[in-house]
């Protein structure tokens, strides 16, 4: 029987409380500089900042926005094993600042101080955010010179500490077999660009918390924590918001902590526990279901699967997939200390153990 933990420091940002080099992953999504709806976040912490904006100086705002900023990143570097990693997503932000329309470029300024830190930068990700927007395009329309390109992506920045991971013992390979991902899924979250990314919150949080944040999609903080982690690792989130970077590690059953100093999302984070099993066994069970498909489609079309996983019985296409396994969640207790504990089967679902595959 696997064990995780999910711990949430209420109303703190203080990352002191991690000692040095305990953190495998951070999957996060900081407060966008030069949005307006997090102005107040940013002016709260430095009233020069609010000044700027009341001055119509953008660029000193944007700078002194983002110098808090660093001040987490600062954070992320110490607690980061070695060969551990960063996924930070973030936008680039668009304002008119005196009848002046500008782009205030968010991923490339982070990018520039982690490289500083000692960051190995490593390919980013671009996805597309969905919108049902009727009217988005920005300036004068059909008119030439006058229009602007609307700004529908976000980055994934993914920064290395130091070299790459090691994985040495017996049991350190075996639990990262255990941890490995599909072909056809590989093919999928290594690209560069994500279009397929759909929904928000999936019914973890209510409206108000949906609404107040920006919360980024279960799905993507679900994937990052699978390519970059193995079950039993401690994932980070310093910028926790309504949580979906704790209910994605905790249905990939990985240990989780959160930080948030918006007490607006106190109430967000214990109300996972009511639906986090549901959500996160059927989403395993859609990705073994999704497995299934691709394995009848490629019989099919006669194109073989020369290997079997071992758990479940059905083929898979590369021998890196002979030991995986997903954890079914058994069960999430809540703490004295308001952590809570959740447990997982290590054995998989027999509805998808294919007894066709395994004469």
């Amino acid at each position: 029987m696997k064990t995780t933990h999910t711990i949430f420091f209420q109303d703190s940002s203080n990352l002191d409380l991690i000692p040095s080099k305990t953190i495998d992953l951070i999957v996060t999504s900081p407060p966008y500089p030069m949005i307006e709806m997090w102005d107040d976040i940013f002016s709260s912490q430095n009233n020069a900042i609010a000044k700027a904006l009341n001055k119509k100086d953008g660029h000193k705002a944007f700078e002194l926005m983002h110098k808090i900023l660093d001040s987490v990143w600062d954070e992320i570097f110490r607690v980061l094993k070695t060969g551990g990693f960063a996924c930070i997503n973030i936008a680039d932000a668009t304002r008119t600042i005196n009848s002046n329309f500008a782009v205030y470029s968010n991923h490339s300024r982070i990018l520039q101080y982690l490289v500083k830190l000692g960051f190995s930068i490593l390919p980013e990700i671009i996805w597309r955010k969905q919108t049902n927007a009727p009217n988005k395009f920005m300036g004068s329309g059909m008119l030439p010179a006058g229009a602007y390109v609307t700004l529908e992506h976000e980055y994934i920045l993914i920064v290395r500490k130091g070299g790459k991971r090691e994985f040495k013992s017996n049991p350190e390979k075996l639990n990262r077999r255990q941890s490995a991902i599909f072909w056809e899924e590989r093919n999928t979250f290594f690209s560069d660009i994500w279009f397929d990314i759909k929904g928000t919150r999936q019914g973890l949080i209510d409206k108000a918390s949906r609404d107040k944040s920006a919360a980024f999609p279960f799905e993507l903080a679900y994937r990052l924590i699978n390519m970059y982690s193995v079950k039993g690792d401690n994932v980070l989130d310093p910028f926790v918001g309504t949580g979906t970077t704790m209910a994605a590690s905790m249905a990939s059953a990985r240990n989780t902590i959160g930080f948030e100093i918006d007490n607006d999302f106190n109430e967000s984070i214990p109300r996972i526990k009511e639906n986090i099993i549901d959500l996160s066994n059927q989403h395993m069970e859609n990705r073994l279901k999704k497995h299934l498909v691709f394995v009848d489609e490629r019989i099919a079309s006669d194109k073989l699967l020369k290997h079997k996983n071992i758990p479940y019985g059905f083929p898979v296409t590369t021998n890196q997939e002979k030991e995986l396994i997903l954890n079914e969640l058994l069960t999430v207790e809540m703490m004295q200390d308001h952590s809570m504990e959740v447990t997982y089967s290590d054995h998989p679902q027999t509805a998808f153990c294919r007894k066709d595959f395994l004469s």
